[in-house]
């Protein structure tokens, strides 16, 4: 067996977008089809208005925050829930109070064949 660390403490900083707050991991590139990646949000922490390269699944697991596609809207997530954006789609987030969120991006990604919509 062994142990690997993903926790905020080993992350980059990133402030790409006028991102603020925002530390991401590194967690699993699955060969050509995925990578995921684990982003730390703290409180008033932004990942700025950017194009999504691949399809992105934003699985928030801890905490709650916003989500905002290419509408100037906010929508609100917690735990528990995720956000799809399309390739190249625009798109933010952001937490007032902090938020963990573990993200998929690859090119065959397809929530809807096992999660409910909200």
């Amino acid at each position: 067996m062994k142990i690997f660390r993903f926790d905020a403490q080993v992350g980059k900083s990133i402030d790409r977008y006028d991102s603020s707050g925002f530390v991401i991991t590194g967690v699993l590139h699955l060969f050509d089809e995925a990578v995921i990646n684990c982003a730390y949000l703290s409180s008033g922490g932004v990942i700025g208005y950017h194009q999504a390269a691949d399809s992105q699944l934003f699985l928030v697991v801890r905490g709650e925050g916003w989500i905002r596609g290419e509408a100037p809207h906010k929508t609100s997530v917690k735990a528990g829930q995720a956000a799809f954006w399309e390739k190249e789609e625009w798109h933010e987030s952001g937490t007032e109070t902090g938020m963990l969120a573990l993200i998929i991006e690859g090119a065959n990604l397809d929530p809807a064949k096992l999660m409910p919509p909200v």
